[in-house]
């Protein structure tokens, strides 16, 4: 019997795997996975030394855990011939993007201990924002058991399942608005004078510095600014300007249309 089995190597897959073989007590030779591209497969195997399965089923059978890291489109194929082989002594646990747990629940037509996971790609380098819904079923030490696992890809967050939409919003598209924010940061730099990959550096520090700021001190983000903000100084007439043209409006707007955005997609 396998600790944990994974459906789906890709690179979310991946990730798990080498998070738990590296910062978690579970051997590589308590995991089991299986992924549709058999190349794949075989590297993945090959590199983590875990069990590589001939089929899904085999995962089902022999393990625990199942998380489930297929696209969110092949659901359905992948659990339809799967239905017969789970039962209340395991657990699913879903990492796709906008898929309910009813939905789960009613491709396999049966009531079993479903987790809905919604992690964002910085999760990929231990540094993601995890939101954890749990079924009204799953046991307590089985609980404890997921969040510990998923606390290897950052910071895990648990909330009822009708606020994972809003993490979508939030933390799950979150890193696409920091990354523009980085990139017009910097091309703010080469407007100025100086060259783009300097900039990009300087304007990558700045967010990484202001974060672990915030995280390290619990300062609020309006009293960390007001630290560095001097009376007719440059910040004031820069913050003036973000001001003007909308920006925190814009930041809001985007977290709300995202949110609205991925109900559409789940319902």
């Amino acid at each position: 019997m396998f600790r944990v089995g994974i459906i789906g190597t890709g690179n979310m897959g991946e990730a798990l795997i080498k998070g738990i073989i590296e910062k978690t007590d579970i051997k590589s030779t308590q995991i089991i996975a299986y992924d549709i591209n058999k190349e794949k497969l075989d590297s993945i195997v090959d590199k983590y030394n875990i069990a590589g399965a001939s089929d899904s089923k085999k995962v089902v059978k022999l393990s625990e855990y199942i998380i489930l890291a297929v696209k969110p489109k092949d659901l359905k194929e992948t659990l339809q011939p799967l239905k017969d082989l789970f039962n209340e002594d395991k657990v699913i646990i879903s990492i796709l993007a906008g898929v309910k747990i009813a939905k789960i629940k009613e491709i396999l037509a049966k009531n079993i201990p479903v987790v809905r996971i919604m992690p964002n790609t910085p999760a990929l380098i231990g540094e993601g924002t995890i939101g954890i819904s749990f079924d009204d079923i799953i046991k307590d030490d089985k609980k404890l058991f997921i969040t510990e696992l998923f606390s290897i890809m950052g910071e895990v967050f648990i909330k009822d399942e009708n606020y994972m939409d809003i993490i979508t919003g939030l933390a799950g598209s979150g890193p696409a608005y920091v990354y523009i924010f980085i990139d017009a940061l910097a091309q703010g730099g080469v407007k100025m004078g100086l060259s783009y990959e300097e900039a990009l550096q300087m304007a990558i520090q700045t967010v990484i510095g202001s974060a672990k700021l915030l995280k390290e001190t619990g300062l609020h983000p309006m009293v960390a600014r007001d630290k560095v903000t001097s009376p007719a100084g440059t910040t004031i007439y820069g913050i003036a300007t973000l001001e003007e043209e909308g920006f925190r409006n814009a930041v809001i707007k985007a977290v709300e249309n995202a949110t609205k955005r991925s109900k559409e997609l789940s319902d």
